[in-house]
C-alpha cells in the first residue's frame, strides 16, 4: 500500500480528498435534513413541530450512527457502501413518502369500488387506520435511518485518514469537524438559494447524485484497501441508473401522488417558494360551469362555487363602515377576490401587499406555465383586478411592509386582511397585537378594517383570540360570521379606531350602496348575532402578543388535534 510509506505530496493528496469529501457530504446532509423536515410538514400539516421533529429525530440518529461506526471492521469498504446506501434512501426518500400517504387516500376508494360499497359508506378503522399511522411515521423513520447513516460519515473517515497516514493524527477529530461544520454551513446556503426554488424531488436527486459521486470518486482511488470492488462497482452504476430515471420520472410521479389527494381534478400545479399551489377541476354537467378551486399546501383556498359569498363578508361590512373608499389596503389576497370587489367602490387607489410574487402572477395573467384556457378562467374570476391602473402591487413579508408604510406616512380608508389561516409560526406574527397596532397607524381615524378569522366554530379559541387581540391592539371590536358552503361556518372580526361600533355605522346605511347578490343590511345585521352562551367562559382565552404563537397554538389544537371538532356544552 503506498499509504504506508507516503510522501507529504501524496499525503496532501489524500487529505484533500478526504477532508473535501467530508465538507461536501456535511452539505449534503443538511439538506437532507432540510429536505425531510420540509416535506414531511407539508403532508403531515402540523409544519413547525414536525419540522423540529424530524431535525431532532434526524440529529439523534447521527448520534447513533457515529456510535454504531465502530463496528463496521474495514472504515474503506464500509464507507464506500455506506454513500450508495444515503445516496438511494436520500433520492427516493420524498417518493416513498409521497407514495405512502397516496396509498392510505387511494386504497380506501379501492376497496369502496372492489365490493361496491355506497360512497357513504367509510372504509376505515383496522387495517387502514394501521396504514394511516405507518405512513405518519414513515417521514420519521426514513430521517432516522438516513440520519444514522449520515453520523456514521465522520468517524469512518477520520480513521481512513489515519490508516492511510499510518498513524494517530492529534488534531483528527478538529480537522474533520471543522470541515463537517464548514461543509453544513454551505449546504444551508445552498438549500435556501437554490433547493427552495427548484421542485423538492429534483433537489433530492441532485443531493443524492453528489452522494454517487464521492463514493465513484472514493472507490476509484481506495478500491485497493475495499472488499470486493466489482460489487461495488455494480452496485454504483446500478444506483446512477435509479438515480437518472429519478430525475426524468420523479416530480411527475411525486406530483401524480399529490394528485390522489384530491377529489377533483387538479389541471394545474406549482411550488413556490412559499407554497404548494394547486388549482382542481370538477365537471359538473347539466349545462352548469365546471367548479374550479384552489389549494394551498392541500388546504382549500376558495371555490368558484361560493367564494363571492366568503370575499362578499370579508370586503364589504368593512367598506360600509367607513366613511369613505379613496384609499384601500389589502394585505393578502393574493387571489384577486377581495381586489375585485373592492374595485366596485369606485376607490381612487388599491394597494395590495403579498408575499408570494408566484401567486400574484397566476392570478394576473403573467405566468407562462399557465394554459391559456385556464388563465382566461382565473382572470374571468376576479375580473382582471391585478391589471387594473388604480391597483398598486407590494411584493414582501406584510409584517415589514407596513412598517415602510407607517414610515412612509401613509393613510387607508379602509383595511381588509385577507390572510391564509394561523396554521404556521410565520403567519402568526400577522395576527399579533403588535402587528394589528401598526396597522392602526395605517387607518384613518373614520375608517374601518376587517380581517379574516378562521372559523368560529370549528376553531372557536383562535377565532375569539383574534378579535381579543385587535382589541388589545386599540380598536372597537366585534366579529360576525356566515355559511360558506365549502368551508362551513366562516368568522370574521371587524374593528373602527373610534365614534361607533361598525355594527352601529352599517346599521345606519338605509340601502347598500353597491348592490351585491349575497348581501343585504339584514343579512348583515344577522351575521353579527351569535349563540347566547357562545361568548361565555372565554375570558381565559389569551390574547396573542408578538412571539407568544398563541393563536397558531389555539388553531393547530383546534385543527390537528380536535379534527375541527366543535364542541358544544350539552348542559345549558
Amino acid at each position: 500500500m503506498e499509504a504506508t510509506v507516503p510522501s507529504s505530496r501524496r499525503l496532501l493528496a489524500h487529505d484533500a480528498l478526504l477532508i473535501g469529501s467530508m465538507l461536501v457530504l456535511a452539505g449534503c446532509g443538511l439538506i437532507y435534513e432540510y429536505l425531510l423536515a420540509h416535506y414531511a410538514g407539508r403532508i403531515l400539516g402540523a409544519v413547525e413541530s414536525t419540522i423540529y421533529a424530524m431535525i431532532g429525530i434526524m440529529i439523534v440518529a447521527m448520534g447513533i450512527g457515529a456510535f454504531l461506526a465502530r463496528w463496521i471492521k474495514c472504515p474503506f469498504t464500509g464507507f464506500a457502501w455506506l454513500e450508495v446506501g444515503i445516496g438511494l434512501l436520500g433520492g427516493s426518500s420524498i417518493l416513498i413518502m409521497a407514495g405512502m400517504l397516496a396509498l392510505t387516500y387511494t386504497l380506501p376508494v379501492w376497496l369502496q369500488q372492489i365490493y361496491g360499497l355506497h360512497p357513504s359508506i367509510t372504509t376505515d378503522g383496522g387495517f387502514i387506520t394501521t396504514l394511516q399511522n405507518i405512513a405518519f411515521y414513515t417521514p420519521f423513520v426514513a430521517g432516522f435511518i438516513l440520519g444514522a447513516m449520515i453520523g456514521m460519515e465522520i468517524p469512518l473517515i477520520a480513521r481512513v485518514r489515519e490508516q492511510v497516514h499510518g498513524q494517530h493524527l492529534a488534531h483528527n477529530t478538529g480537522t474533520i469537524y471543522g470541515a463537517d461544520y464548514i461543509g453544513a454551513g454551505i449546504g444551508a446556503a445552498i438549500w435556501v438559494t437554490v433547493c427552495l426554488n427548484i421542485p423538492i424531488m429534483t433537489a433530492a436527486v441532485g443531493t443524492a447524485a453528489v452522494n454517487l459521486l464521492i463514493g465513484l470518486l472514493f472507490l476509484w482511488r481506495y478500491q485497493s484497501e475495499i472488499s470486493h470492488p466489482l460489487r461495488l462497482w455494480l452496485v454504483h452504476a446500478g444506483l446512477a441508473v435509479v438515480l437518472i430515471v429519478l430525475a426524468i420520472n420523479g416530480s411527475g410521479w411525486v406530483m401524480q401522488m399529490n394528485y390522489t389527494l384530491f377529489k377533483d381534478t387538479p389541471i394545474y400545479s406549482k411550488v413556490t417558494p412559499y407554497q404548494h399551489l394547486t388549482l382542481t377541476r370538477r365537471h359538473v354537467g347539466q349545462g352548469l360551469p365546471n367548479l374550479l378551486s384552489l389549494y394551498i399546501n392541500g388546504r382549500l383556498q376558495f371555490s368558484s362555487s361560493d367564494e363571492n359569498i366568503y370575499h362578499s363578508y370579508l370586503t364589504y361590512p368593512a367598506l360600509l363602515a367607513s366613511a369613505r373608499h379613496d384609499q384601500i389596503l389589502v394585505i393578502g389576497g393574493g387571489d384577486g377576490m377581495a381586489v375585485r370587489d373592492i374595485l366596485r367602490w369606485n376607490p381612487k387607489q388599491v394597494t395590495l401587499v403579498d408575499l408570494d410574487a408566484d401567486m400574484v402572477a397566476l392570478f394576473k395573467g403573467d405566468d407562462p406555465d399557465l394554459p391559456v384556457d385556464i388563465e382566461r378562467t382565473l382572470l374571468g374570476f376576479n375580473q382582471n383586478a391585478f391589471n387594473d391602473p388604480r391597483v398598486s402591487i407590494i411584493i414582501g413579508d406584510a409584517f415589514i411592509e407596513v412598517e415602510k408604510l407607517v414610515s412612509e406616512g401613509r393613510h387607508f380608508d379602509t383595511i381588509i386582511v385577507d390572510l391564509p389561516d394561523p396554521s404556521h409560526p410565520d403567519l402568526n406574527k400577522l395576527y399579533t397585537d403588535f402587528f394589528y397596532a401598526r396597522l392602526k397607524e395605517l387607518l384613518s381615524g373614520d375608517g374601518a378594517i376587517a380581517v379574516q378569522s378562521t372559523s368560529p366554530y370549528h376553531a372557536k379559541k383562535a377565532f375569539v383570540s383574534i378579535g381579543k387581540t385587535m382589541r388589545a391592539a386599540g380598536y372597537l371590536t366585534e366579529q360576525y360570521h356566515t355559511n360558506v358552503p365549502t368551508f362551513g361556518e366562516w368568522g370574521w372580526t371587524i374593528g373602527t379606531v373610534r365614534g361607533m361600533m361598525p355594527s352601529q355605522r352599517i346599521a345606519q346605511i338605509n340601502e347598500l350602496p353597491v348592490v351585491n347578490s349575497w348581501l343585504s343590511k339584514a343579512t348583515l345585521k344577522a351575521s353579527f348575532i351569535f349563540a347566547p352562551s357562545y361568548f361565555e367562559d372565554t375570558e381565559n382565552i389569551e390574547v396573542n402578543r408578538l412571539g407568544s404563537h398563541q393563536i397558531y397554538q389555539y388553531h393547530h389544537e383546534a385543527w390537528s388535534k380536535q379534527n375541527g371538532v366543535f364542541f358544544a356544552d350539552m348542559q345549558n
